[in-house]
Formats: C-alpha cells, structure tokens, sequence
C-alpha cells in the first residue's frame, strides 16, 4: 500500500518548482554528454571527473524524482487572504497545553513554500502539529499525538496570511 502524502503548494510555488523540474529534464543530455566525454579519456579507476559527472548525475536524477512526486501529489491553491484561521500559507501564533507563556509562531507550509527568512519555522501542514491546525479558528484548542506516544494540546492565538 502506498502513503501519498498531498503537498500543499500556491500556484506560484508549483510553477517555481515546475520550472526547476523542466530545466533539470533538459539538462539531462548535457549530464550524458559529461559522462561520455570523461568516459573517453581513460581508465575509470582513476578519473575523477567521471566519478564527478555521474554524482552530478544521480543527484540531478534524484532532484528530478524528487520533484516529479512532489508535483504530482501537489494540491494547489490559493494563498490564505483571510485572518483567524490557521491555513496552509498562514503564519500562526500558538500555546501549548493551556500555558500562555509557552508560545510559538511558525509558518504553516511545506519546505518548498517556506520562507527564507530564519526568524520563522515551518511547520507542514501534513505533520501531527500542522494537521491538528487545519481549519481551526482562533481561540481553538486540538489535540496531537508527539512521537513518544504522549498527547498535546496547542490552542491557536492568531493565523495571518503569509506575505513573505
């Protein structure tokens, strides 16, 4: 049986990595090329730049899989517009097991839509934390199961869209 995981992606993040998936497709030739050149100029043993192509080559290879699953189990959408509830694409504020001072703020999105600034996490909406979120308004206190087996409970204080 197989697990799909469905990634959440805004229009503009499915084209970005779309475009990255194209041009590693094109590239391919070029890789071949590189193989073959350094294939020609001896003993394989000793030749670095072949060993050099073709771990170019199984890391573009393993990008381009990478990517052709992502895309391919990608639900798009439209970034959140709306404030008070915790999206994918919203940046939300949160409590743990009813201690307010225990707090944190992450971005509720995939790695790919994630933001480059390091002052905000991200947190995927398909992980227990990020499921336990979805669609839940503010002043909503979900339970989630952590790794250990033990249970949590996270109240959301605020969901803003991301304007990253």
């Amino acid at each position: 049986m197989t697990d799909t995981k469905v990634t959440w992606l805004t229009q503009e993040s499915y084209d970005r990595l779309d475009r990255e998936l194209q041009t590693l497709i094109a590239n391919r030739p070029k890789i071949a090329a590189e193989i073959n050149a350094r294939r020609e100029e001896g003993d394989l043993r000793e030749n670095g730049g072949y060993h050099a192509a073709r771990e170019e080559q199984g890391q573009q290879e393993a990008r381009i899989r990478q990517l052709q699953e992502l895309l391919n189990n990608a639900k798009v959408g439209e970034a959140p517009k709306e404030s008070g509830v915790a999206l994918p694409g919203s940046v939300v504020k949160v409590y743990y097991d009813g201690d307010e001072s225990d707090s944190e703020t992450f971005l509720l999105a995939t790695r790919e839509e994630s933001t480059s600034s390091e002052d905000l996490e991200t947190y995927s909406p398909s992980s227990p934390l990020g499921s336990a979120l979805l669609d839940a308004k503010v002043g909503d206190t979900r339970e989630y199961k952590l790794p250990n087996g033990g249970k949590m409970t996270v109240t959301l204080v605020s969901a803003e869209p991301y304007n990253g």
